[in-house]
C-alpha cells in the first residue's frame, strides 16, 4: 500500500502548527503589503493583517509560484508515495490552476483537489482526505472521491461593512454609500465555484436569521436523510471579532443541536475582500466512501 500525504494551503484556515499536528504541509498564501510579501502564519499573523487591514493599508492576495510548488510537491514526496493537494477553489484563485499544472510533471504521484472549497468547507475536505488516506484508498480515489461530493457543502456569510466590496470593486461606491446609510448588509453564499449575492438585509440580527434559515431549507432539500441522521458538519466562521464569534457559534448550536460543530476564524484571503466583523455558518455534508 503506497504512502499518501495530504497537502492543502492557508486559504483552509488550517494553521501551520495545527498541519503539523495533523501530519500535513500547509502551504502559506502570500500577501503583499504596501509591496511587501508577507507570508500566511509565517510572518504575517492574523491581528497584524487585520491592524493593517484597518488602517486603510494596501493589501493584495497573490498565490504561490510554481517554484514554490515544486519544492513543496518536492520535499512531500521525499517520504510519501503519493500526493494529493487541496487547494482553494479554481473559481476564487488561480493557485488551483497552478498546482495542476505543477503536477503534470509527476507522472500521475501528485493529484491536485479542485472541489470548489474554501475557507472551513475546505479545511473539512482536509480532514476527510486524511482519513480516506488511513482508509488505505490511493491519490487518486481520494481526489476521485472528493471531487464527487464538491456540491455537498456551502456557506452563507453576512459582513459588518461594504468598505472592502467597494474598495476590491465588487460594488458601485454609490451603492456602498447607500447600504451604509441605511444599514443594508448582504447575505452572501458560497456554493460551487462562485461568490454570489444570496439576500439583503437590514441589520445583522436579521441577516443572522436568514443564514439559519437558509442553512435549514439547503439541508432539508437536498440532504434531508443526512441532516436527520446528523451526518452534516457546521461550522460557524468570522473576522476578527471573537466576542461576536461567541454568540454567533452559540445560536447556530442552539438551532442545530448534535450536530459535529467546530468555529473558526475565516482565512485571510476571504477576509481580505469582506473585512472585519463578518459572520458565516457553512455545512459539509458527511463523506461517503
Amino acid at each position: 500500500m503506497s504512502k499518501v500525504a495530504i497537502i492543502t494551503d492557508s486559504n483552509s484556515g488550517i494553521t501551520q502548527l495545527e498541519g503539523r499536528e495533523l501530519g500535513l504541509k500547509v502551504i502559506p498564501m502570500p500577501f503583499f503589503i504596501d509591496g511587501k510579501q508577507y507570508l500566511e502564519d509565517i510572518n504575517l499573523t492574523q491581528e497584524e493583517f487585520y491592524e493593517k487591514l484597518q488602517s486603510d493599508t494596501e493589501i493584495s492576495t497573490s498565490q504561490p509560484s510554481v517554484g514554490e510548488m515544486q519544492s513543496v510537491f518536492d520535499e512531500a514526496l521525499k517520504e510519501a508515495d503519493e500526493l494529493v493537494v487541496i487547494p482553494m477553489s479554481s473559481g476564487l484563485s488561480g493557485s488551483c490552476q497552478t498546482a495542476t499544472m505543477v503536477a503534470a510533471d509527476y507522472d500521475g504521484k501528485v493529484q491536485v483537489v479542485d472541489n470548489q472549497r474554501i475557507s472551513v468547507t475546505q479545511r473539512q475536505s482536509v480532514l476527510d482526505a486524511i482519513e480516506l488516506a488511513k482508509k488505505g484508498y490511493d491519490a487518486a480515489k481520494i481526489k476521485e472521491i472528493l471531487e464527487r461530493d464538491k456540491m455537498n457543502s456551502r456557506i452563507f456569510i453576512t459582513l459588518d461593512t461594504l468598505k472592502y466590496l467597494k474598495k476590491g470593486g465588487r460594488i458601485t461606491p454609490a451603492a456602498a454609500a447607500i447600504g451604509t446609510v441605511l444599514r443594508i448588509l448582504p447575505v452572501l453564499q458560497i456554493f460551487g465555484e462562485k461568490l454570489d449575492a444570496y439576500a439583503k438585509t437590514r441589520g445583522k440580527a436579521s441577516a443572522k436569521k436568514i443564514m439559519i434559515d437558509a442553512m435549514k431549507k439547503d439541508l432539508e432539500e437536498r440532504f434531508p436523510e443526512q441532516y436527520a441522521a446528523k451526518k452534516v458538519h457546521l461550522a460557524a466562521a468570522y473576522s476578527y471579532d471573537e466576542e461576536e464569534a461567541k454568540v454567533w457559534a452559540e445560536e447556530i448550536q442552539k438551532e442545530f443541536p448534535g450536530f459535529d460543530f467546530v468555529v473558526k476564524p475565516l482565512s485571510l484571503s476571504v477576509a481580505c475582500h469582506i473585512g472585519p466583523g463578518a459572520l458565516a455558518i457553512a455545512s459539509s455534508v458527511d463523506i461517503e466512501d
